[in-house]
């Protein structure tokens, strides 16, 4: 290789190795955080034949992964298609189960139910508490 096509080669490929290390220190504009949302839930149940016994519902606040993660796409000579593809995703880095406590419960008419016992529902859901970039695709965590 001659010394001016080694420049070249250097000169094309140093800003991209540059900026994947700063990628992989994490810094940039990465932007991924653990956001409030509310949301609708509703939750039937039935009885052992099938029937609707109750449906409940309430307005509920979760959190939820949301934001930005720096990825890119480089031309590779090894890579079957000729890019270097590296994709990444904000998602959740850690779930804890949360009971939410449902209000509004009706039996399978209508009718807003009362009695103590059947007023009221929980349910559980797993909630992020932290979000952070992961590699998409990558569920081996």
């Amino acid at each position: 290789m001659h010394l001016q096509e080694l420049f070249l080669v250097v000169a094309v490929l140093l800003p991209q190795c540059l900026r994947a290390l700063r990628y992989s220190q994490g810094t940039g504009d990465e932007n991924c955080e653990t956001l409030k949302s509310e949301i609708h839930l509703i939750k039937e149940e039935f009885d052992e034949l099938g029937r609707m016994q109750r449906t409940c519902n309430a307005d509920v606040i979760v959190n939820k992964c949301e934001g930005l993660c720096n990825s890119q796409v480089q031309p590779s000579v090894i890579t079957p298609t000729g890019f270097l593809k590296e994709c990444y995703c904000c998602r959740e880095n850690f779930l804890k189960e949360k009971v939410f406590t449902l209000t509004h419960c009706y039996d399978a008419d209508g009718t807003r139910l009362t009695s103590p016992e059947k007023a009221t529902m929980d349910i559980r859901l797993r909630e992020p508490t932290e979000c952070k970039c992961f590699k998409c695709g990558d569920f081996t965590r």
